[in-house]
């Protein structure tokens, strides 16, 4: 479990003494809009620092100006209270486009480029294909390539290559593995749907396995791609992992006999992928597999704060 990130009573004292270099001092203007505890911190390093005397004329001055024409304070009487906007009301505003550009940083490159398009293409073009020709064998390529899209949507999506705020972006609490897990999250929230989806609507002689076989090894191997990624970088990792798959799958179906000469083996390709989807036991070990690469994440979590800054 990832701890809650504050502000430390040195960052405070060089926030306060304006010696925080830029980065981090953006990082603690951020985090003081949500934390009180640290915003008290800040402030207490404030009135102890260089600024002190400063502040206290500021503080005598607005006490003098806020004392009756007699030259007596007036009682203390609690401020209104201001009042807020509704969500409907600031969401009406310049609030809604923040939102929106918020809700485009955290879902990635990926959702907003060539990956998406890329995705969309391959899954119609598979139903599309499948059904006006009639041809077989449609499943076993989708099942092939679909556990490593999403691992592949997430390279494009985090990194200096990227991403060319990326460098900004780590820096600050909501960057690193946080940033990873969230746009992740993203990819998975499109592929997942999108291609279990065509594999149901491939007609019934389309061949190889259940259209949604692939959601386990698809996780594995996503897991697997950041684990990695945490020693290697993100887009080295997922060509390792990409690779690993494609050729422990399609290389014994490329190496079967039989079948026309420069034919896809389709009927080999659905054999090698039952052997490694189908059933309770392959299943289970796809999900020991998620569950320890889970776990190996958790363990390396403090290297996505480093990793790819330089």
């Amino acid at each position: 479990m990832t701890h809650a990130w504050h502000v430390t009573p040195a960052q405070a004292a060089s926030y306060a003494d304006g010696s925080l270099p830029e980065l981090d001092a953006w990082s603690v203007d951020k985090h003081l809009e949500a934390c009180t505890p640290c915003a008290a911190r800040v402030s207490a390093a404030a009135r102890a620092g260089t600024a002190a005397p400063a502040l206290a004329a500021v503080r005598t001055a607005l006490l003098a100006t806020a004392t009756t024409p007699d030259g007596v304070a007036p009682a203390h009487t609690p401020p209104p209270r201001p009042l807020r906007p509704t969500r409907r009301a600031r969401l009406a505003g310049g609030d809604r486009a923040a939102l929106h550009g918020r809700l485009a940083w955290a879902a990635g490159p990926a959702l907003r480029g060539p990956w998406l398009i890329s995705l969309l293409v391959m899954a119609v073009g598979a139903v599309c294909a499948a059904r006006a020709t009639g041809a077989g064998g449609v499943r076993p390529l989708l099942l092939l390539l679909a556990p490593v899209l999403p691992s592949l949507g997430v390279a494009v999506s985090y990194g200096r290559h990227a991403d060319p705020m990326h460098e900004i972006v780590v820096s600050t609490p909501s960057g690193g593995l946080r940033l990873l897990l969230t746009r992740t999250a993203a990819v998975l929230a499109v592929s997942v749907p999108l291609l279990t989806l065509a594999g149901v609507l491939l007609p019934d002689g389309a061949g190889g396995p259940g259209a949604a076989a692939w959601l386990l090894p698809g996780l594995a191997l996503t897991l697997a791609a950041l684990a990695l990624g945490s020693y290697v970088g993100c887009r080295a990792a997922t060509g390792a992992v990409s690779a690993g798959w494609l050729l422990t799958v399609g290389a014994p179906a490329a190496a079967a006999p039989g079948g026309p000469p420069g034919s896809l083996p389709t009927g080999a390709l659905a054999d090698s992928l039952a052997t490694v989807l189908s059933g309770p036991a392959a299943q289970g070990c796809w999900a020991a597999a998620a569950a320890a690469c889970a776990g190996l994440l958790v363990l390396r979590r403090t290297s996505y704060d480093r990793l790819e800054r330089i």
